[in-house]
């Protein structure tokens, strides 16, 4: 027996339907106490990549490590996780989405708990790069798990919980690190996933029953195709997790693991192709719709990292905020995603998916376009309207991106996709934090250059600003006046050039989803799977 996708009266290739799990039309008491286990599960999987964003300098402090150090503690997650999220379908097909995740949640509990008692920082990385790499079996399966418990009538209301979970875990991760931190310690970033673990663990192992086990797929694993796709996504997300601090190609470490990517990349995706038991099935990529709705994954991603990787360095940098104070500012995003989320969702099941899309690039270009004029004197109020638009806009894509890209599928593709679309996301916020961190490096040198040059020690208002300065500072300090006002006017222009380089980077995020808003035009009209063709 075989299933075929529909897609405005293209017919996709017939896949074997090789014991789907079930589409119902309900869902029983005990599976739904169970799915809401796994969606929180999610939730701290997903939380922990930026929990640690506003608090590197008190880890630091605490790891004995330097700056250039202390980002493998959030680089290492992001690698490990982006393995981990394309194995996940095949994982769920082996093991059964009950045992896949009751391990992954027992699994990030324990290296939570090992994070937490980490004395060095190589230790830290290494139960760090465990915890990504466990707890990112957890995100594909509750996506994948969303589409094939429950029946397309009631899956709209699923969508809006798990598109609302999955876009403010990273927005809220910085808010309550910073208030664990602050509070307690940065130990307590870590342990308090301990008791939750357990608990996620203990309700799914004994409410989710959904699908079997499937053991026969250990004959024949394809562990070459396993090894190059390890080798692949882990050289390519150091790559540009890391490229941007080492001046790319310039640094012989980062050109080495460019031609690991590229090498494995070829290997990875030749295997894919040619042999018959792929560990990572492409061909949901046929379905334009999944393709689709990847892309604008890709590019969500960017808009959502990339927001929550930014604003903490300029409330840090600019405005000298500490931990606390930042997530303070930041929790509005995630006020305004929960309190959008019902309207998206509602939207999203009455009219075409592609105008709410549109109205969420709309909304995040706008969020951004209007933080353009920053300066260094922007607070909490400057900030507030931003921050509510972009909360909405990111929600208004979500939703209706996770309809696109997996509500045409036929059920039997549904994990593997499920995989590749997250893993999309999260490629996405790493390319985002890549340029941003390759723009921030390029327009603050520009920046710099230009305001110094403009700075003239020979103009008499120079001259008069150094004395001035010079001369108040000596009498607070002791300093020599000669020199204090010179440290002083540096420490100005380099304020002045970092702000410059922020409304920069506001600027080149308005039009990256400015450019996604122009190609909605081309993308097709989804018809949902059991769905008539006017649902929408």
């Amino acid at each position: 027996m075989s299933s075929s996708a529909t897609l405005d009266g293209e017919v996709l290739p017939a896949v074997p339907a090789a014991s789907p799990p079930p589409v119902t039309a309900g869902i029983s008491k005990r599976t739904l106490i169970g799915f809401v286990a796994m969606v929180f599960g999610m939730f701290m999987a997903i939380l922990d990549i930026q929990i640690v964003a506003s608090s590197l300098r008190q880890i630091q402090a605490g790891v004995a490590a330097s700056a250039d150090e202390i980002v493998w503690v959030q680089t290492s997650y992001l690698i490990a996780e982006v393995v981990m999220i394309p194995l996940s379908g095949y994982l769920t097909r082996l093991l059964s989405t009950r045992v896949l995740f009751t391990v992954a949640a027992l699994g990030f509990t324990l290296t939570s708990m090992l994070c937490a008692q980490s004395s060095s920082l190589d230790e830290l990385v290494v139960w760090r790069t465990l915890q990504g790499f466990i707890g990112g079996g957890m995100i594909p399966t509750v996506f994948a798990t969303s589409f094939t418990a429950f029946s397309p009538a009631r899956r709209a209301p699923v969508t809006v919980v798990i598109g609302l979970v999955a876009t403010l875990g990273p927005t809220i991760g910085p808010t309550l690190g910073g208030f664990l931190t602050e509070q307690f310690s940065w130990h307590w970033l870590f342990m308090i996933n301990l008791i939750p673990g357990l608990a996620v663990a203990a309700i799914v192992w004994n409410c989710i029953d959904i699908d079997k086990p499937n053991p026969s797929l250990l004959k024949g694993i394809d562990l070459t195709g396993i090894a190059l796709m390890a080798i692949f996504l882990a050289s390519l997300d150091y790559v540009i997790e890391e490229g941007a601090r080492e001046q790319w190609f310039q640094d012989e470490t980062i050109r080495d693991f460019a031609i690991v990517a590229v090498l494995a990349g070829i290997g990875f995706f030749w295997r894919m192709f040619t042999y018959d038991k792929p560990i990572v099935d492409l061909r949901s990529l046929r379905n334009v719709n999944f393709a689709m709705g990847s892309i604008y994954g890709f590019i969500i991603g960017i808009g959502l990292y990339g927001s929550v990787y930014m604003l903490p360095l300029y409330l840090g940098q600019v405005r000298g905020l500490n931990a606390q104070q930042i997530g303070a500012t930041m929790v509005v995003t995630g006020i305004c995603q929960f309190l959008s989320s019902p309207i998206a969702g509602t939207l999203s099941s009455k009219i075409d998916v592609r105008k709410v899309l549109g109205i969420g690039f709309t909304l995040l270009a706008v969020s951004f376009y209007i933080s353009v004029p920053v300066t260094a004197d922007w607070q909490f109020d400057q900030l507030l309207v931003p921050q509510m638009i972009r909360g909405a806009g990111l929600m208004f894509c979500i939703i209706p991106i996770t309809s696109l890209a997996m509500g045409t599928l036929p059920p039997q593709q549904v994990p593997n996709a499920s995989g590749l679309f997250n893993l999309m996301r999260n490629l996405g916020g790493a390319f985002g934090l890549a340029g941003i961190n390759t723009l921030i490096t390029e327009r603050m040198a520009q920046h710099g250059r230009v305001l110094y040059d403009w700075i003239d020690p020979t103009r008499p208002e120079v001259q008069n600003f150094l004395a001035a300065v010079g001369g108040r500072v000596a009498e607070a300090t002791g300093a020599d006046p000669s020199t204090a006002g010179l440290h002083v006017l540096a420490a100005s222009i380099q304020k002045q050039a970092t702000v410059m380089t922020f409304s920069d980077l506001f600027l080149a995020m308005g039009v990256v989803f400015t450019l996604a808003l122009l190609t909605l035009p081309f993308v097709k009209r989804p018809v949902l799977r059991g769905a008539p063709e006017g649902a929408h």
